[in-house]
């Protein structure tokens, strides 16, 4: 899988400008249109992942985009952006068939978290087969990992990452995601890393080259299957 594609949506050049910055450093690929003209434009040669819209701008407003969009049957997620937080405002935005609503102003990493729970609750599920990992397999749903001798022990913390990996196999995690996945507290990140070690020691013929759980500097980590 690749990263997340959201597609920005505002007439404020400067609020795109910050969050296709802060977007692209927790690991999203982002686009951005200064209004919903630009945005069907681009809509009619690429399909994001998600939809992040401002509510209040020239021309076609959020709201009608939203209504368009759905009209039009798709399941692509919508955060609507607004200045306007009044209750009858977020309704209107539901009803538009909005998934999610942030008053501005707001802190990008609330966005970064409410785009992930959107995610999580809209994205299918990854199918159940097991894993491929070389002479063993990790089965997602059991989060079992196995080989020709049977089962190898796993710690709580081990199974759970690896299980977060592998139901998003070939797709850059950032540490951040999977301190929130996991529900892990703040010391999270160097138990993560903490955690790969062991893993690697376990899944990988040779931890310090490691064919199957890599790193990927500045942005998380990744499992990329195979036998």
């Amino acid at each position: 899988m690749t990263e997340v594609h959201v597609l920005v949506v505002d007439d404020d050049a400067r609020l795109r400008a910050l969050l296709s910055r802060y977007l692209a450093e927790q690991g999203f690929r982002v686009t951005t249109a200064g209004h919903a003209a630009e945005a069907r434009e681009q809509m009619r040669f690429m399909q994001p992942d998600v939809l992040v819209l401002d509510v209040m701008m020239p021309g076609e407003n959020g709201l009608t985009l939203t209504n368009s969009l759905r009209a039009g049957r798709t399941g692509l997620p919508i955060l609507l952006l607004t200045a306007r937080g009044a209750p009858e405002d977020r309704i209107a935005g539901f009803e538009a068939g909005a998934d999610d609503y942030l008053g501005k102003p707001f802190e990008p990493y609330e966005l970064v978290l409410r785009l992930r729970a959107m995610l999580r609750r809209v994205v299918p599920p990854s199918p159940a087969e097991p894993v491929p990992l070389g002479r063993l397999w990790f089965d997602t749903e059991r989060a079992e990992l196995r080989g020709p001798d049977g089962v190898v022990h796993l710690t709580g913390g081990e199974a759970a990452l690896l299980q977060a990996l592998a139901r998003k196999p070939g797709e850059v995690l950032s540490r951040d995601w999977i301190v929130e996945t996991l529900g892990m507290d703040e010391t999270g990140e160097r138990a993560i890393d903490v955690q790969v070690t062991r893993l690697r020691r376990k899944i990988e013929a040779d931890p310090r080259e490691p064919r199957f759980l890599h790193t990927v500097r500045g942005r998380g980590y990744v499992l990329k299957p195979g036998v």
